[in-house]
């Protein structure tokens, strides 16, 4: 019985040590455009870590990314999710169509506004600057291999059901592609036609890279999004097999590019 008061004592100081996340709206710039992002981190880890920037899909930084950036520090990473189209700017279908075509047909702005996202992170206290990866879903998918083709210096890049296409001029080269490439694809995904899966492997390939691609069967887009529903005859559809293993993907990934 004299044990109790001890095992009290001991659960109450394992409480009061049990990791918090920190998360916070962070503004900052890209030349004269003001954008808003999010920060999520644990602060019972210590010193410098390997850090993660988050690229959202094509509604803008909304919810889902930041429950995906909490689920990222929850492993440790210092997380920060990234806003390309501006404070505030949170277009919804079918005005969010013509928001994110705004980026790809303009690459250069968007790898602009990813890569003020990712300075801000790599000067980061918290953040090791030599284990940094980004990854992306949808439009952001798309927005995380520009940065690779970009030669952007940081260790690796995902794209869930993100397109695949480059722009004319701005494919990747073997001169500047250092990060590593992770794409997970879903393999009926219509918006991601076959010839685009070519194209891409064929750059990649001719690039040099260090990529991989990995289709998940009856997986279409959006397969990570519980809020696209469950028909895929409608083209975007969750799916929580492809979900799951695409997250443990990403988990092996990121055990290689960091270790």
């Amino acid at each position: 019985m004299k044990l109790l008061p001890c095992l009290v004592l001991f659960a109450s100081m394992l409480t009061g040590i049990q990791a918090a996340l920190v998360e916070k709206s962070v503004t900052y710039k890209q030349g004269d455009t003001e954008l808003e992002g999010f920060q999520v981190y644990d602060d019972a880890v210590q010193g410098q870590r390997p850090a993660v920037l988050v690229v959202h899909q094509w509604t803008g930084l909304s919810e889902y990314e930041k429950r995906r950036s909490r689920m990222l520090a929850e492993m440790g990473y210092n997380v920060f999710a990234a806003d390309v189209y501006g404070k505030g700017v949170r277009p919804q279908p079918p005005e969010a169509g013509k928001t994110a075509g705004k980026y790809k047909g303009d690459r250069p702005l968007y790898r602009a506004r990813m890569l003020a996202a990712l300075d801000l992170l790599k000067a980061d206290e918290r953040t090791n600057p030599s284990k940094i990866a980004a990854i992306g879903y949808c439009f952001g998918g798309t927005g995380v291999l520009e940065l690779a083709r970009a030669g952007t210096e940081i260790a690796g890049v995902v794209s869930f059901h993100g397109g695949l296409d480059s722009a004319p001029g701005l494919d990747a080269t073997e001169e500047r592609i250092p990060a590593k490439v992770l794409v997970l694809h879903g393999a009926v995904d219509p918006y991601v036609p076959a010839a685009q899966v070519a194209a891409f492997e064929k750059e990649m390939t001719g690039a040099k890279a260090d990529w991989q691609l990995v289709s998940y069967g009856g997986a279409v887009h959006s397969f990570t999004h519980v809020e696209a529903g469950d028909d895929p005859s409608k083209g975007a559809a969750y799916n929580a097999a492809a979900d799951h293993r695409s997250w443990a993907a990403m988990q092996a990934f990121f055990a290689e590019i960091f270790k």
